[in-house]
């Protein structure tokens, strides 16, 4: 079992940074893919960011790319992810997710555990 706690959200202003942090709990952490994503208001939870379990490759939604950066830490069982360049759209609540490596790793059903999520709130 692993059990994963998000931390690192909150209200900035648009073009400011917020960096999000996800710890782990479980020895199988290392071994997993870890994940990011969001829920807009009235949205469908969606991928932002991927990360493979070495760290070796990283994937990105559009939308993020060049503003965000996906990274971990197996050795503390922590992963994180770094948001640049904010805008309003940006607004969700971001959750950290990991599972075993798919190449559909922008699904939400190829990640077995999930966080609580915690709040990004991007002001105009």
């Amino acid at each position: 079992q692993v059990q994963l706690v998000e931390s690192g959200g909150g209200l900035v202003q648009a073009g400011g940074s917020l960096r999000l942090s996800c710890t782990a709990s479980g020895r199988s952490f290392s071994a997993l893919t870890m994940g990011w994503f969001r829920q807009r208001p009235g949205k469908e939870r969606e991928f932002v960011a991927a990360i493979t379990w070495r760290g070796g490759s990283t994937y990105y939604t559009d939308s993020v790319k060049g503003r965000f950066a996906i990274s971990r830490d197996n050795a503390k069982n922590t992963g994180s992810l770094q948001m640049n360049s904010l805008k309003s759209e940006d607004t969700a609540v971001y959750y950290c997710a990991a599972g075993g490596y798919s190449e559909t790793y922008y699904a939400t059903a190829q990640y077995k555990y999930w966080g609580q999520g915690t709040q990004v709130t991007v002001s105009s």
